[in-house]
């Protein structure tokens, strides 16, 4: 991906997850570092996804087969610098701070070797970062907003690594205390005990310091609230000095399309009848949607009578949809029907119970617009991302603010922004101007534009919940 984040390079609207509070938690092996972190988490009661842990011993460096065979027998130094790769950790804090989606290598200390598994880290309002080295290179600290440093007696590390290795990393005893005595004490005296002079708050007695556990928690609940506050600010102020205007595909208004918003809009109207009409109405959106696309190509085919006829192909292996949890997902049966074989992905945005904002809780993308990681993604990979028309599905955009959202996260993964085709059944005019303010190059396609907000009923009814 870029080198900026290009869903930032309009500033109408800044998604929460820019500029993520980076939180540094350093300390000796076994000193409790991942077990603090949990606690945190777990007090804080957020989902991995807004406040996710990267542990830096994932960036360990790949073994040559000579330096494996030292590893199964404890010869090799897994805990001096050299042997974690601090660019690929710096790179990942940077691109964290400019809110793109990293990939970060998983590390199985049981084969000494890199997996073929990749941990995705997007959307997080605060990252941790944990690991002995968390607080030592300068690189690092300048991406820190607070740093932490866990002081926990050798013993007390000591029985904690040695119950770590033996446990899951499949070691003999012997073994372990032999690498302690020979890698890990050493290197923490010669290079990790000074890190804590870079630290802004010590934790003595690791986990057992619930006093020093409950301040970190309360103070990244404080930024948590900061940003959330802030984010409301922004999509309230979204649309203000935006006219309404025309800018948008509404569904023509004929007495088949009149009847649908009527038995659609009527209280008395069966669940069966409910789900008729929307499929029906959900079937002309998407094909009005797919009027709106301009990347056609001239085909010419033969009749059955010999006869030459020049056309044009529909570019369906070009086009993907994402439905915005539940309401996109009622477009599901129509958008199968109407588009053979189309690849459908699914994020979750829901509203803070305590504060209103919209939240990020769940993503999916289809391949095509989800590539590898830089390095492992292809030339055509990049290019099928380029070229991908996306519809973007949702029943009811009301405030606005989930569908800017979701229109953030698909920009962030390198959909270009006129590539992405807004598919609602309605909207409020605000909503309508907010989307537009922040990203006025998105198409938008709706079955009806209403002056103030409708509550939320579509999907409820759709799928009987109501």
């Amino acid at each position: 991906m870029g080198e900026e984040n290009p869903s930032f390079a309009n500033r109408k609207y800044i998604p929460p997850w820019r500029e993520p509070y980076l939180i540094g938690i350093a300390g000796c092996s076994g000193s409790g570092k991942t077990s603090i972190a949990s606690s945190i988490i777990q007090q804080l009661n957020v989902s991995v996804l807004c406040l996710p842990v990267v542990n830096s011993e994932e960036t360990c460096k790949p073994l040559t087969k000579e330096q494996k065979d030292l590893a199964f027998n404890s010869k090799w130094d897994f805990d001096s610098p050299g042997s974690f790769d601090l660019d690929l950790l710096v790179q990942t804090l940077k691109d964290l701070k400019t809110g793109k989606k990293v990939q970060i290598p998983t590390y199985s200390f049981a084969q000494h070797d890199r997996t073929d598994k990749w941990v995705t880290i997007y959307g997080a309002n605060v990252v941790i970062l944990e690991g002995i080295y968390a607080l030592y290179d300068e690189r690092v600290l300048e991406q820190l907003d607070l740093k932490i440093f866990v002081d926990t007696d050798f013993d007390v590390c000591l029985a904690r690594r040695l119950n770590r290795d033996i446990l899951h990393r499949g070691r003999e005893l012997e073994l372990s205390i032999r690498q302690w005595e020979r890698f890990v004490k050493p290197n923490f005296m010669r290079y990790i005990r000074f890190t804590m002079d870079n630290a802004d708050v010590l934790v003595p007695r690791g986990l057992e310091n619930e006093i020093a556990i409950n301040m970190l928690s309360k103070l990244i609940q404080r930024q948590l609230k900061e940003k959330s506050a802030q984010h409301l600010e922004d999509l309230l102020q979204l649309g203000k000095d935006c006219k309404t205007n025309d800018d948008y595909v509404v569904v023509g208004s004929t007495p088949q399309i009149e009847a649908i918003h009527t038995t659609l809009l009527s209280q008395n109207t069966t669940r069966d009848d409910f789900v008729f009409s929307f499929d029906r109405v959900a079937s002309i959106l998407v094909a009005r949607a797919l009027d709106v696309l301009d990347n056609y190509a001239p085909m010419t085919v033969t009749t059955p009578q010999g006869v030459p006829y020049h056309g044009i192909k529909l570019p369906y292996e070009d086009l993907c949809a994402v439905g915005v949890i539940r309401g996109g997902e009622c477009f599901t049966r129509a958008i199968r029907s109407t588009i053979p074989g189309v690849r459908l992905g699914k994020l979750l945005i829901q509203s803070d119970s305590r504060t209103g904002e919209p939240k990020l809780h769940t993503l999916k993308l289809p391949p095509c617009i989800d590539p590898p990681p830089a390095g492992r993604a292809t030339a055509a990979d990049l290019e099928t991302l380029q070229r991908t028309k996306v519809m973007l599905l949702d029943t009811q955009i009301s405030s606005g603010a989930a569908a800017t959202m979701a229109t953030a996260v698909l920009i962030d993964h390198g959909v270009p922004e006129e590539n992405i085709i807004v598919v609602a059944y309605m909207s409020s005019e605000i909503g309508l101007r907010r989307l537009k303010a922040a990203f006025p190059m998105v198409r938008i396609v709706v079955g009806r534009v209403e002056r103030t907000f409708f509550g939320r009923f579509i999907e409820s009814r759709y799928y009987g919940t109501n």
